[in-house]
Order: C-alpha cells, then structure tokens, then sequence
C-alpha cells in the first residue's frame, strides 16, 4: 500500500488538509492515476477523493 500526507491548497475542503490517506490501486497493483495528474485516494475515515497529485507527500515507511 502507498501512503501519503495530502497538503491541499486553498479551495481544498479543511477537513483534508494535512491529513494522512492511501492511494486506491488497480487490480495490477498500480495506483489510479488520471491523465491531468490526478489521484484517486481513500481517507482514513473511509471517504474517497480525487485529488492533484503534486499535492501528495510520501509517508516515510516504518
């Protein structure tokens, strides 16, 4: 699974600035990703979005 902190910007709801997420993956274990650079993520609360990809940070693995 691929972590990851999303920063938002300004029109970002608040309630997902800075929080932690997880990319949603294809059956070929790729992340889905569109064609204007965004990402398909789930929240920890359970909530999908897309969101613009430059705006995800990778969580340093433990």
């Amino acid at each position: 699974m691929r972590h990851y902190t999303y920063l938002g910007d300004r029109l970002t709801d608040p309630a997902l600035k800075g929080k932690a997420c997880t990319a949603v993956e294809r059956p070929d274990g790729k992340c889905i990703r569109g064609r204007n650079g965004t990402m398909l993520v789930q929240f920890e609360g359970g909530r999908k979005a897309t969101v613009i990809g430059r705006l995800l940070r990778k969580k340093p693995t433990d």
